[in-house]
């Protein structure tokens, strides 16, 4: 059986321990290959190249730093079918959708910050009669980036990809339950020629080869996205030791309905920020709160449409759900359908697991599932569940829909439906979001500052905003 390899200074090495761990493909339930285990050793050993490498690497032009992104962007592009077989085959994703987002866009954020790196400014600023002040943007030295399983290379590069173009060195983590892509991210590095030493990729737990990172005192940024209560724990170790965080936590996301949309136009997009990636993106909306006036419509739409979707295998083109990415993520989603049920919940639709034929009668298949009846303040309305479960609520008027939507400890996204221009405006400004959509959804412009409010993170990722996190800033004055 295949045995993931750890890329440290250019070099694919087993851990420091020997000791691997199963990696299972979600659509069979079955063993492909095996992930190293990795220790304080292998995270020293990571750090150690990173140290050598950085006095090069920042010291490299911009315009070079960034060629060498859009060197990594195309190896990517060149290898694109195994990125996207492998992306699925980790994750239960469906082919299409690795086909259609994670990968492309994993090229386009090399390319992005390869050239946007070279269009990154600083500020001065002009005391009359007195001198001049001027802002530099140093590079940090070796920083820290873990990533999630739900869209493993997609935001892999989206930390990776800044952190390199600003000339730091990075000692980089993917999940431990969707490792393939980020093995694959080192083969293209091994055929470009990339410096040695500048990224590192270490697998492993959270707990050892995260924990590792977040702790090693050489390492002075953490950039991190994934569940709240993880996010708790490295800022209760890295704040202390006045590392630079950004951390990109959970969501708990309303949708907002108002009975003067585009009717069909919001059920089409709902169905998509409802069950997309089988629920399993931080940004899709949970929480569905229809004005009254629609409501029974609405309900009734988007039951039959949810009813018509297809969960089956990864590769399957009439497919519109896929598998359920690891077996302790789908039972954590079937304790909560049975919560809600307790809560006085009713299903309208889905609720159930889904069983395939051979090969894939092992895999992890919930149904789409819609559940009506909950107050908007029961833990199935209020915790992150994280998969195809929504819940419909109705409301009257904005300060009700408000109150619900705010009350959650999240704050990442939310998206609005109405035709009234000034309602839009209001209710985007009094939503306790980091991200609105109006009449869309997953609408990005990688320009953009994503991030959230409250519990759902700190800081800002994407354009301008990653580079400035991954550089400190140093005044100088002249006097004239």
């Amino acid at each position: 059986m295949e045995k993931i390899q750890n890329f440290i200074n250019g070099e694919f090495v087993p851990p420091y321990h020997q000791k691997y761990f199963n990696n299972i493909n979600p659509s069979t339930g079955e063993t492909y290959c095996e992930i190293p285990n990795s220790s304080s050793e292998d995270v020293e050993k990571a750090v150690e190249a990173a140290e050598k490498a950085f006095p090069y690497w920042s010291n490299l032009s911009d315009e070079e730093r960034g060629n060498w992104l859009i060197k990594i962007s195309d190896g990517i592009a060149n290898r694109m079918d195994e990125f996207v077989q492998a992306e699925s085959r980790d994750n239960g994703k469906l082919v299409k959708l690795a086909k259609r987002v994670d990968i492309p866009r994993a090229i386009s954020n090399f390319r992005f910050y390869g050239t946007g790196i070279q269009h990154y400014a600083s500020k001065s600023h002009h005391t009359v009669g007195v001198g001049i002040n001027y802002t530099l943007r140093k590079p940090i030295g070796i920083v820290g980036c873990i990533s999630p399983w739900n869209l493993p290379l997609y935001l892999f590069s989206w930390k990776i990809a800044p952190a390199l173009a600003t000339g730091n060195c990075v000692v980089a983590k993917p999940s431990e339950v969707t490792p393939y892509t980020a093995f694959l991210l080192g083969k293209v590095l091994k055929e470009i020629n990339f410096p040695k030493g500048v990224l590192n990729i270490v697998h492993g737990y959270g707990k050892d080869a995260g924990s590792e990172i977040v702790r090693h005192p050489k390492i002075t940024a953490i950039s991190f996205t994934g569940g709240t209560e993880t996010g708790k724990i490295i800022s209760s170790i890295a704040a202390p030791m006045f590392k630079k965080l950004s951390l990109e936590l959970g969501g708990k996301n309303p949708n907002i309905i108002f009975d003067d949309c585009d009717f069909d136009e919001m059920i089409k997009t709902t169905i998509h920020s409802s069950f997309s990636n089988q629920g399993e993106i931080c940004l899709c909306g949970s929480r569905i709160f229809i004005q009254r006036e629609i409501y029974e419509k609405f309900k009734n739409a988007f039951v039959e449409k949810t009813k018509n979707l297809k969960v089956s295998f990864p590769s399957d083109e009439n497919a519109n759900l896929g598998a359920i990415v690891s077996q302790p993520h789908y039972e954590k989603i079937l304790s909560y359908i049975e919560l809600a049920q307790q809560e006085g919940g009713t299903i309208l639709a889905g609720g159930k697991t889904v069983t395939l034929e051979a090969p894939h009668d092992k895999g992890f298949y919930i149904e789409p599932t819609i559940i009506e009846g909950l107050s908007y303040d029961c833990r199935t309305n209020q915790e992150e569940i994280f998969g195809p479960v929504v819940t419909i609520t109705p409301f009257d008027t904005e300060e009700e829909v408000l109150k619900m939507a705010n009350s959650v400890k999240y704050g990442l996204s939310a998206t609005i439906w109405t035709k009234d221009l000034q309602r839009a405006h209001r209710i985007a400004n009094q939503v306790e979001a980091g991200i609105i959509w109006i009449n869309s959804w997953l609408v990005r412009d990688l320009r953009t500052p994503f991030g959230g409010v409250k519990a759902s993170g700190i800081g800002r990722e994407g354009g301008w905003d990653a580079l400035d996190f991954f550089t400190e800033p140093k005044n100088v004055f002249i006097p004239y």
